[in-house]
């Protein structure tokens, strides 16, 4: 994304779901996407806690290349924005692994986003994302993740875990999905969910003397961690969770 670029529309099926209106006034001032190349064989990580605000809005913009057996794990929040946005295009070389882990913690009239576009360009390449959104007030979360496997992909296995918990009826949660495969030999699934709270589950807290205020506290922070089990590094998989109870806090 760039100056140069003209503003995205609506008819654009990856930005359907956006805020364009707050999106216009800060488009000039976006920079292009960070290139990010991981070697063959190595490892790399990135952890995103925090969106880089400009006037409100809050863009993220990654585009990794993945070398021959190397193994990429993004973890992302995206929060505290008025519109928020973390777009991500991965190419996996052969035998590469992607791991994404995210989650969107929306309220008031927030719109908040994740975006990715997964290429498996060669054989026995292998992704997992796994996107917990949680949303209250009139806040729209969306998950929008395309999976590319190309002809000779073949061994491909990719996978999307989209679960979104809505703590008020007036909330939004978009979960879309996308699998375009030209190779016969893969093994692709998605699963995209939106519910709320299982009333009986707190039920059964409050029974065994929770206040509601905590068993709600520990259901969702339950839900969230699921976006960062596959987080190696303790330290960091803490300091991700933490903030991510900080803004839980104020949504429930």
């Amino acid at each position: 994304m760039t100056a140069m670029l003209p503003l995205p529309t609506k008819r654009d099926e990856a930005w359907r779901y956006a805020d364009l209106k707050a999106l216009e006034a800060v488009w000039p001032k976006l920079d292009g996407p960070e290139k990010i190349a991981v070697a063959a064989g190595e490892s790399a990580s990135r952890q995103i806690s925090v969106l880089p605000i400009i006037d409100g809005v809050g863009i993220v913009d990654l585009d990794v290349t993945i070398g021959d057996g190397a193994n990429f794990a993004l973890h992302v929040l995206a929060v505290a924005a008025d519109y928020g946005r973390i777009q991500v295009k991965v190419t996996l070389g052969k035998g590469a692994h992607f791991e994404l882990g995210g989650a969107i913690l929306g309220s008031g009239t927030q719109t908040l986003e994740i975006v990715t576009e997964t290429i498996h360009a060669e054989p026995n390449a292998t992704s997992n994302q796994v996107v917990r959104s949680v949303l209250a007030g009139k806040a729209t979360g969306s998950f929008l993740g395309k999976i590319n496997v190309a002809r000779d992909a073949q061994k491909t296995d990719a996978a999307q875990s989209v679960k979104a918990m809505l703590l008020d009826r007036t909330a939004t949660a978009n979960a879309k999905p996308e699998l375009e495969i030209f190779a016969d030999d893969v093994k692709c699934a998605h699963g995209a969910t939106v519910g709320e709270l299982d009333k009986q589950a707190l039920f059964y807290m409050a029974s065994r003397g929770l206040p509601p205020e905590l068993a709600q506290k520990l259901m969702l922070q339950a839900f969230i961690a699921d976006a960062f089990v596959s987080m190696d590094d303790d330290v960091a998989r803490e300091a991700i969770e933490s903030k991510a109870l900080e803004v839980l806090e104020h949504l429930s």
